[in-house]
């Protein structure tokens, strides 16, 4: 006597689900539309960046700033970009060298983010979970050391 092995519940219910979802579910299909609308977003930002000037003209982005007075890692991103826009490297690195040094990676991600969309595949370019994690501690250690005395210099003025 065969004994016939029968699937458990779990799998049972797994597999009517897939087969719900699956007839459910239209197939995706990836446009660079959403790659060229965030550009797009940010080009606007840029143009609106570059005639307000955010060292004369008072731009509360930073609630942790605004709270304890520490500066966070992005603290005076928007102070660089302006300087950026207008040429000024120097100001911009004294502004926030993490973040002048993060845009070419910043996009880098966003053209492989747009080819990937381009060429069919959807979703955003992701990194490696090593660098991800490197990144984070880079930006953690970054945020530390501009608000103790030594890196006093890595702060933004004012």
């Amino acid at each position: 006597m065969t004994r016939r092995h029968r699937p458990s519940s779990s799998r049972l219910l797994s597999n009517r689900r897939a087969r719900r979802l699956s007839s459910t579910q239209q197939p995706v299909r990836a446009t660079p539309a959403a790659p060229l609308v965030t550009a797009g977003v940010g080009l606007a930002a840029l143009g609106v960046l570059y005639n307000i000037n955010p060292n004369t003209t008072h731009v509360p982005l930073c609630p942790l700033h605004a709270l304890t007075g520490l500066n966070c890692p992005l603290c005076g991103a928007t102070r660089a970009t302006y300087a950026l826009l207008h040429g000024d490297v120097a100001t911009a690195l004294h502004d926030n060298a993490l973040y002048v040094a993060g845009i070419p990676f910043l996009l880098v991600l966003w053209w492989r983010w747009y080819c990937d969309n381009r060429n069919g595949t959807p979703g955003i370019a992701r990194l490696p979970a090593y660098l991800s994690r490197s990144l984070i501690v880079l930006a953690i250690v970054f945020g530390i050391t501009r608000n103790l005395p030594f890196g006093a210099w890595l702060s933004p003025p004012g």
